[in-house]
């Protein structure tokens, strides 16, 4: 299968995680001292770190670090929004989709070397 294809793949689900780890806990443990919510939060950023240290380690084979970061921002941001509006109840603002704009010339300027030649 393509490395890329793969670093991708496990990038999502590390940004899954990575997004209930930085999040779910304003929503789910709130009533909690933060400490607490910091030390679940912790658990659930481990399994984050169990998808994003292989999607980096395949990606680099036939990517470079910048083209590695990059598509992860644009997965966070996949990720983040629907989290944001569906799971944290939080409106969809037409800032996401400038945002998106600005990350689609990112990747295009990381890229652009291997899409022209």
């Amino acid at each position: 299968m393509n490395p890329v294809l793969i670093s991708i793949a496990l990038l999502i689900c590390s940004n899954i995680f990575m997004t209930f780890a930085w999040y779910a806990h304003l929503k789910e443990l709130n009533h909690l001292p933060w400490v607490i919510a910091a030390l679940i939060s912790w658990g659930i950023a481990l399994l984050e770190y169990m998808f994003q240290v292989p999607a980096n380690r395949i990606g680099y084979t036939v990517l470079n670090v910048g083209q590695l970061k990059i598509i992860q921002e644009v997965i966070t941001l996949t990720v983040f929004i629907p989290f944001s509006v569906l799971y944290l109840r939080e409106p969809l603002k037409l800032d996401y989709l400038w945002a998106g704009l600005c990350l689609i010339g990112a990747v295009y300027f990381m890229f652009r070397s291997k899409l022209t030649g």
